[in-house]
């Protein structure tokens, strides 16, 4: 049985030789254009992560820190800048119309870029609201490439989740005799059809979900560029669309998330089939449990890899 032992303390002084930290970026070609990443992680030979951000729009390299610390000594953290955002904006812009498909296409590029670089047949993704709802979509696309995948308040039904927030605020407006959050709401329509309709409504889910309110200025600037993709990827209904997801899904959703209405994605959750998958609530989070609960998210993401 000596041999076996020497054979384990081998394996392992050989990935202590070969392991190295890796801190690096990097502009990559994806969908015909140049496109950032950003890799960070103790170990160069651990399971990859990429990050999916939200918005769309919203970069995350500038703050991902704030709940990645821990997951760096674990896995391979991969940030990037998706197409109109952040470094790769930068870097160029798009050369085509914004559309699902196109941004489906570019998170599969990456993935696989992925794959190659570090020699991995598939990785994990997590991906945040926007960035929930295109990790859905390649998980329906391309299973095979995932590893798992962290879906963190994901749109799942986001024209109904609107509606339903919409009521939401409808109804306390009503209770508390507010006038002016009756007058605001009352203009909004869903889908959203401009950026006064989508201010007032977030104006107020804000105040709802006790976080920090947009400026209409922003809400304007952000709709320019934006809305139309957010409007198409809304008309998504993971309920029909997707009732089967064949890779490993976990949901990582706020108790007191409206943005993303939380009890859609339990009610997905609880029907989609899946060959392994589970439901993590973040009671102290609305809609970014990454962020407000930042110890807990890590270490469930750290849990499930352990496990596996």
């Amino acid at each position: 049985m000596r041999w076996w032992f020497l054979i384990i303390i081998l394996i392992f002084s050989v990935h202590d030789v070969l392991a190295r930290e890796i801190r690096s970026s990097e502009a990559i070609e994806i969908g015909g254009i140049k496109q950032w990443i950003k890799f960070q992680g103790a170990d160069d030979q651990a399971p990859v992560l990429l990050f999916l951000h939200g918005g769309p729009g919203n970069s995350m390299m500038s703050y991902a820190d704030r709940f990645t610390k821990e997951l760096q000594k674990h896995f391979i953290v991969v940030l990037w800048d998706q197409r109109e955002s952040g470094k790769t904006k930068e870097l160029n812009g798009s050369p085509q119309a914004l559309t699902v498909s196109l941004f489906i296409n570019d998170a599969i590029e990456v993935i696989q870029f992925l794959s190659n670089k570090f020699l991995q047949e598939k990785i994990y993704v997590a991906g945040h609201s926007w960035g929930g709802y295109l990790g859905l979509r390649v998980a329906v696309a391309r299973p095979e490439l995932l590893k798992g995948y962290f879906a963190i308040s994901p749109m799942i039904n986001q024209l109904e989740s609107e509606r339903l927030s919409l009521d939401v605020m409808l109804d306390k407006a009503k209770e508390e005799s507010n006038s002016n959050a009756l007058a605001e709401l009352g203009k909004v329509e869903i889908p959203f059809e401009n950026s006064e309709q989508l201010y007032y409504h977030r104006k107020w889910l804000s105040k709802l979900m006790n976080s920090a309110t947009p400026t209409q200025e922003k809400v304007e600037l952000w709709s320019v560029t934006w809305l139309a993709l957010f409007n198409e990827a809304s008309q998504t209904n993971f309920f029909a669309f997707a009732p089967t997801l064949n890779c490993p899904v976990y949901f990582l959703i706020g108790s007191n998330d409206y943005q993303t209405y939380f009890k859609l994605a339990d009610s997905y959750y609880q029907q989609v089939v899946c060959q392994e998958k589970k439901l993590y609530w973040f009671t102290q989070s609305a809609h970014s449990p990454n962020l407000t609960e930042a110890a807990k998210f890590q270490q469930v993401l750290i849990s499930i890899i352990n496990k596996n």
